[in-house]
């Protein structure tokens, strides 16, 4: 991002050329114009695309680009001119130019979040700004892109901080690793410019390989990971050292700087970047600004620099990171309060001028403020003391608002054991109930609704995305008459609590263990996205060895799958339990549950709650596919669907109680209401 792009030393005043033959790469630390109107490319490419587009377009791959090659460039003449790095200086100055406006940022952010975005995203992007103030912002995205059960939570108003996060972990790394390099020049009587080479590309080559394996296996977590950016930061330091070797002509190098500009805009359009990168297809908008920072200053006026270096451009690229910081927040917030998903043309312009105005004042006011106030003896002390002025009111705030919420949600939740005031499905079942209802508020709060889960989940029983292991939760006696396994992904989880109650009311015992986005079947399995999904292979293996070992008497699992594109029995399930009937296992597969076309905590905090209905039709069959399909004799097939959808209608509510915290997944508390109708019909089905 476009933090980093700022040198930790001083620049040197501009030194225009006025001949097109002048040298192209300067061998100095000098100022380059060209360098701040690329900045200003990149940034509004970065805005544009996320405001009119809902895409990425590669712009944050530039500013990481950059940092790797103005920091190295500043630290190795550093050592060249003091024969030592003052890494002290070099980290209290980087936090005096890039925490005051993130605090700011962060600060206005919690504010924004409490007066405009819904309580239900309130926990999360407090987590969220305490993570982007501590530099981790990106490993908390990388752990949400993997966890399934987070994958349709709204975007967080800060998660563009995840690329400050990397640049932070590469301020405090990249020094080390100079000074190391420097170390071994020294002993080896090795140029130190050498050295630094060798060893910014053995981080180049690492990093890049890394990056290519683990964006093909897990791309969403390898779009955050340090590890698989580093090698963008790296090619910086890479460029930064041999740049001004690099002898060219002025009308090559006006052929160089016009083709990476328009690689660079072209990228967003023609990759998707948010699913490909950062392997080797990030080498696109990196080897674009590779190619501009290779074409110089020409002084040419074919030259793409003499469009980098309009005064307008360059002074956008003075803006460039506070209006990085400031357009997604206002971003969020526009369009959840217009419910939109894209802005409009004026929406849109309207949001990037708010920004840029943002990004002014920000800039003259609180960044130009944080230098005049460092300035002069005790710099470094200053510094540090300005930024822990800054940062530790947005930590202190969002440590004290997340224990209000946990106090608030604890009280919420005893009021939603009442049965009286919160029926949940026994409504559904007996209709009179709803004459003693009392004018209850919504229980599970919308804003308590992701935390609304089983103690199979707390206990560590459901298995994230990445996890292979099967880990098995028991409850009841060893010698119980009946066993009975819940096993699946996890809209077979949901189902917990229902048999929870049902299997401590008949004293079963009862075994559990699922897998977010794994389906107990046979087939080949593949994420979402369609990338391979090993680790669901190596869960249901081991899910087949639990169950061989504990032979239960039924599993219960899900006997079709509901989407948007309609509801079927999948060829694996059937396959599966073929299997499970040759160990003598019998199935009770209870059919999924209609999805709704809008997630149900959202809807009910933003609209009338009839409004917040969804037909069943969106997902599911006009018959249960299960009835019709040719099954092995060990299955019987249960139906609950008109316990949560009466009458082919999902209301988000019944009862005073949440039904779905999001498009397809129960609420624990209303999962537990429908323990008695799952009781009946699984005595009707083992005739237990």
């Amino acid at each position: 991002m476009p933090a980093s792009v700022f040198p930790a030393a001083a620049p040197a005043a501009p030194q225009a050329p006025s001949d097109p033959a002048a040298p192209r790469v300067r061998r100095g630390g000098g100022f380059r114009p060209e360098i701040e109107g690329l900045r200003a490319v990149a940034v509004l490419l970065v805005a544009a695309y996320h405001i009119w587009f809902g895409r990425v377009s590669g712009g944050v791959d530039v500013f990481l680009l950059l940092t790797g090659f103005l920091i190295t460039g500043s630290l190795v003449r550093a050592l060249e001119r003091d024969g030592r790095i003052g890494l002290v200086a070099f980290w209290t100055r980087l936090a005096r130019r890039l925490t005051p406006a993130a605090a700011v940022v962060l600060g206005a952010t919690l504010v924004a979040t409490y007066l405009w975005l819904p309580s239900s995203r309130w926990a999360d992007t407090i987590a969220q700004v305490r993570a982007a103030a501590l530099y981790h912002e990106n490993w908390a995205l990388a752990a949400a892109a993997v966890d399934y059960l987070a994958r349709e939570a709204a975007p967080s108003p800060v998660q563009h901080f995840w690329s400050l996060s990397v640049q932070g972990q590469f301020y405090l790394l990249w020094p080390l690793l100079v000074v190391m390099a420097a170390w071994v020049a020294a002993r080896a009587r090795l140029p130190l410019r050498r050295a630094v080479l060798a060893m910014a590309a053995t981080v180049f080559a690492v990093s890049l390989a890394y990056s290519v394996w683990i964006t093909a296996t897990h791309q969403a977590w390898a779009y955050f990971d340090t590890g698989a950016r580093l090698w963008e930061l790296a090619l910086g330091g890479v460029l930064a050292l041999v740049v001004h070797r690099i002898d060219l002509s002025a009308r090559l190098r006006a052929v160089l700087g016009w083709t990476g500009l328009a690689a660079l805009v072209s990228c967003g359009v023609l990759v998707q970047v948010s699913t490909l990168f950062p392997g080797y297809v990030a080498l696109w908008p990196t080897a674009a600004a590779v190619l501009v920072i290779v074409a110089g200053t020409t002084g040419s006026r074919f030259g793409a620099d003499r469009l980098l270096t309009w005064r307008p451009l360059t002074a956008l690229g003075g803006l460039a990171y506070p209006l990085y910081l400031w357009h997604w927040p206002v971003l969020v917030c526009y369009l959840h309060l217009t419910d939109r998903t894209l802005a409009s043309p004026v929406g849109g312009a309207l949001v990037l001028g708010l920004s840029l105005s943002l990004a002014w004042v920000t800039s003259r006011v609180v960044e130009a403020g944080a230098e005049r106030l460092t300035r002069g003896r005790f710099a470094p002390a200053r510094a540090l003391a300005l930024t822990a002025a800054l940062l530790v009111p947005v930590l202190a705030a969002t440590v004290l608002w997340s224990g209000r919420i946990t106090e608030e949600r604890e009280m919420r939740a005893e009021e939603a054991r009442q049965p009286a005031y919160y029926p949940g499905a026994l409504l559904v079942s007996d209709p009179s109930l709803g004459k003693v209802l009392r004018d209850m508020p919504v229980r599970p709060d919308p804003a308590d609704a992701r935390e609304d889960v089983s103690t199979h989940h707390t206990r560590g029983c459901h298995a994230s995305i990445a996890a292979t292991e099967v880990t098995v939760c028991e409850v009841g006696s060893s010698d119980a008459e009946h066993t009975l396994a819940l096993v699946g992904a996890s809209r077979t989880a949901h189902w917990y609590p229902a048999v929870f109650e049902a299997a401590q009311a008949n004293g079963w015992r009862l075994l559990s263990f699922t897998k977010s986005g794994c389906q107990f079947s046979t087939e080949t399995p593949t994420r979402d996205g369609g990338q391979p999904f090993p680790e669901c292979e190596e869960w249901n293996a081991g899910a087949m060895e639990v169950l061989e070992r504990e032979r239960p008497d039924v599993v219960l699992t899900s006997s079709t799958r509901a989407s948007a594109g309609g509801e079927r029995v999948h060829d694996g399930f059937v396959e599966r339990w073929r299997q499970l009937e040759e160990l003598g296992i019998d199935v009770v597969g209870v059919r999924d549950l209609p999805r709704r076309d809008s997630a149900g905590a959202e809807c009910v905090e933003s609209r009338p709650l009839e409004e917040c209905v969804s037909p069943a039709s969106y997902s599911h069959a006009a018959t249960d596919p299960a009835s019709r399909a040719d099954l092995p004799g060990n299955v019987t097939t249960i139906d609950l669907t008109r316990h949560v959808c009466p009458d082919g209608a999902c209301h988000a509510v019944i009862g005073n109680v949440l039904v779905y915290w999001d498009h397809s997944h129960m609420t624990a508390t209303y999962s537990r209401t429908l323990a008695p109708a799952l009781e009946e019909a699984l005595r009707e089905a083992t005739g237990w």
